[in-house]
């Protein structure tokens, strides 16, 4: 149900942004990508029994969960006005991928129980992901003038404030991660529940 909302959430998000001709800055947005990768993984685990999820599952699961709850705070934090954050007027689509979605996502980590014992250095194999697209964020912008996020546009303010909010935020990616990572929810699949027997 969850994925299906968002995936309905990004598609008209998606034929909104492509009527409006700016389909490309759309799909910059890390709300956006977060987002899919997390519909997709809902339903890639609805599809398989839990004996059938390949190697890593946990990890994945947990590294959208990281992400989700991520967008969400940074959302809240940096980028909505602050009269925004109490309202629900502020459309469908961004309720739905800027306060359901991470939710969900972090509500399904809590409640799905693991199947192995999580490697500590996983932390830093999820914020990959985050950096790979700071990097990228940063060098379209050089190239096009165009930033998804103001706080990573040094047009509206300077490289040093850019790069001090940047520092920030990696830091809070750290901490989130290093949370999620800790919190174990249901606990571990006994090993019997996790057998094509059982």
């Amino acid at each position: 149900m969850v994925a299906l909302l968002v995936l309905a959430a990004l598609g008209w998000s998606t034929l909104e942004a492509a009527r409006g001709g700016s389909l490309p800055q759309h799909v910059s947005y890390f709300t956006n990508q977060s987002n899919l990768a997390f519909s997709l993984a809902l339903l890639a685990a609805a599809a398989l029994p839990p004996e059938r999820w390949p190697r890593g599952w946990d990890a994945v699961r947990g590294a959208l969960a990281f992400y989700l709850v991520m967008t969400g705070l940074i959302y809240a934090l940096l980028v909505a006005p602050w009269e925004e954050l109490l309202r629900w007027d502020i459309g469908w689509t961004g309720i739905v991928l800027h306060r359901v979605a991470p939710v969900a996502a972090m509500l399904d980590w809590l409640l799905t129980p693991r199947r192995r014992a999580p490697p500590p250095a996983r932390v830093l194999w999820w914020l990959l992901y985050p950096l790979a697209y700071l990097g990228v964020t940063w060098l379209r912008g050089a190239l096009t003038g165009w930033y998804p996020y103001a706080f990573l546009d040094p047009t509206a303010s300077s490289w040093p404030q850019v790069l001090a909010t940047t520092g920030v935020v990696l830091v809070a990616f750290l901490v989130i991660g290093t949370l999620v990572h800790l919190l174990e929810g249901g606990g571990r699949m006994s090993r019997r529940s996790c057998s094509p027997e059982s």
